[in-house]
């Protein structure tokens, strides 16, 4: 009878974690732990320290600090593929999951379904030819050799590659690999994961190309495994069932999707909100049952298509099911920094990005440009405030993280009192600073109360009223009763304007003195 493996990548929530790996090594499975290096220490001590004592559940032995689209994400499966093989000689297959990740089957509806054909399952589709690859880069990540992350170090990522262009630095294929690409969600025998890892230890070409190809746990076994198995032996999709929306963001599922995932024909779903507390429930207690019958319609990706080919038009017929939930996610925190003068919030967020390493988007709700290509929402202004929740929601999965700083203009309020009602913890800043009357003036240029030859004593009639908007903008904040409300203030020092930012930024006071110090965060 087919045993299986799990690879878990993780990086939070390990309550969570210590579930799923006692769930699924209940019924006579494995699973192989890598936790992100960036994580925190005391949450992989929890976890080592809960599972312990659990001999079908081993940790990768170097921990690799992962970044989205960065080789890191391969090096760190490798590791859990290379721990789980030593430990668990009794694997027949390894399965790739993630902490998003929940079974929508049985163990013993798994098993017979492994037991049934001497096949892998990995989706890997011709690079070239597919139209896997809906948005963004294709080409340019196998041509270009990239050294920068696209989402933490975007103008080095986009300088690179424009260099790299006008100078003609294309690089060639491995000659005998064709390149193919799919989703990073496989299952593997483990004679195929062998072969895999001997293939890694002889061909250094390889393993150097992929080390610098943007995405390459889309390319990187999906290229290898059919290099390696006969046509034959490869069922060419994935066992885990998951869906993207039509702005290319992975579908989430909620408390009323149970009777819709089990239905289909996969083994895992993902992703599972953290808030559909229910479905984890059901879902859980189903792993271990027996003599469970399944009925597969495998309506899924259909519905999805149906509803999504009509746009707006498809809630004529029923809501879209993967937008039925508008939160942005109980274990998420928005952090939001109002402040008047844009220029200095930021100053801030950048010394914060750079300092705290917390991901940071500034007035996108003000300002055109300053976001990835995420499938349309991000175009125009009008369009992200009209989708303000599925817009924080898509960067919080594109940045690949709990935390997102927001910069807001103070007359924003309507948005911020929006976030203070969704289920995620929200924090918010003040910067307030000091208005001379000649940045006065030019704001009320900027906003076209004034002219480049509006009268003097007209602009000293408007002076008056301009600082007491400001203010009433500041109280209706202060007013508003937000769960967490902080202020940094121009007038005073970086050691007292530390203490606030710490608080906020949930860091160490000594990391806040030093960004709160910045020379120029005040200059106008």
């Amino acid at each position: 009878m087919a045993k299986i493996a799990f690879i878990l990548l993780t990086h939070k929530d390990p309550e969570g974690i210590i579930a799923q790996a006692e769930r699924l090594t209940s019924t006579g499975d494995f699973v192989a732990i890598h936790f992100d290096a960036r994580a925190s220490q005391a949450d992989y001590a929890r976890l080592r320290a809960a599972l312990q004592t659990n001999p079908a559940v081993t940790f990768a032995r170097k921990r690799h600090k992962c970044g989205w689209g960065e080789w890191s994400l391969v090096a760190a499966t490798l590791e859990a593929v290379r721990a789980a093989l030593t430990a668990f000689p009794q694997a027949t297959h390894v399965y790739m999951l993630s902490g998003d990740c929940m079974q929508i089957k049985t163990a013993e509806y798994a098993h017979r379904f492994l037991d049934a054909e001497d096949a892998d399952y990995i989706e890997c589709f011709d690079f070239y030819a597919s139209d896997w690859i809906k948005t963004g880069f294709k080409e340019e990540r196998l041509a270009y050799r990239h050294w920068f992350n696209e989402r933490t170090q975007k103008t080095l990522f986009y300088t690179s590659v424009d260099w790299q262009r006008r100078l003609g630095l294309t690089r060639r294929v491995p000659a005998d690999l064709q390149m193919m690409i799919g989703s990073q969600w496989w299952c593997l025998r483990r004679s195929t994961i062998e072969a895999v890892l001997d293939f890694v230890a002889r061909r250094r070409d390889v393993m150097r190309f992929f080390r610098t190809t943007w995405i390459p746990d889309e390319t990187f076994f999906q290229t290898i495994v059919p290099h390696l198995v006969p046509e034959t032996e490869i069922r060419r999709r994935t066992l885990t069932f998951l869906m993207f929306t039509d702005y290319g963001m992975p579908v989430t599922f909620y408390n009323d999707h149970y009777d819709l995932l089990v239905s289909q024909d996969y083994l895992f779903a993902r992703k599972i909100s953290p808030d559909a507390l229910a479905l984890k429930d059901r879902l859980g207690v189903l792993w271990e049952q027996r003599g469970v019958s399944f009925t597969v319609s495998n309506e899924g990706r259909a519905l999805f298509n149906f509803l999504t080919g009509r746009g707006r038009e498809g809630r004529r017929f029923a809501p879209r099911f993967w937008e039925r939930e508008a939160s942005l996610g109980r274990d998420r925190t928005l952090l939001l920094v109002a402040c008047k003068k844009w220029h200095v919030a930021k100053r801030l967020v950048e010394q914060v990005r750079q300092q705290a390493g917390l991901a940071a988007v500034e007035y996108i709700f003000n300002e055109d440009g300053g976001l990835p290509d995420l499938g349309g929402i991000e175009r125009s202004v009008e369009k992200r405030n009209r989708h303000r929740r599925a817009l924080l929601r898509m960067l919080f999965e594109y940045h690949g993280t709990d935390r997102l700083v927001l910069c807001l203009d103070p007359a924003a309020i309507d948005l911020m009192r929006d976030f203070a009602t969704d289920k995620c913890t929200l924090r918010v800043l003040e910067i307030a600073c000091d208005f001379t009357d000649a940045y006065l003036i030019g704001h009320a240029r900027r906003v076209g109360l004034a002219g480049e030859t509006t009268p003097p004593e007209v602009l000293d009639r408007l002076l008056p009223t301009i600082r007491n908007d400001l203010r009433h903008e500041s109280d209706q904040m202060r007013d508003a009763g937000f769960p967490v409300f902080l202020r940094m203030r121009q007038c005073d020092s970086p050691e007292v304007n530390a203490a606030p930012l710490a608080a906020f930024l949930g860091i160490a006071p000594d990391l806040a003195h030093r960004i709160a110090a910045t020379d120029y965060l005040f200059v106008d």
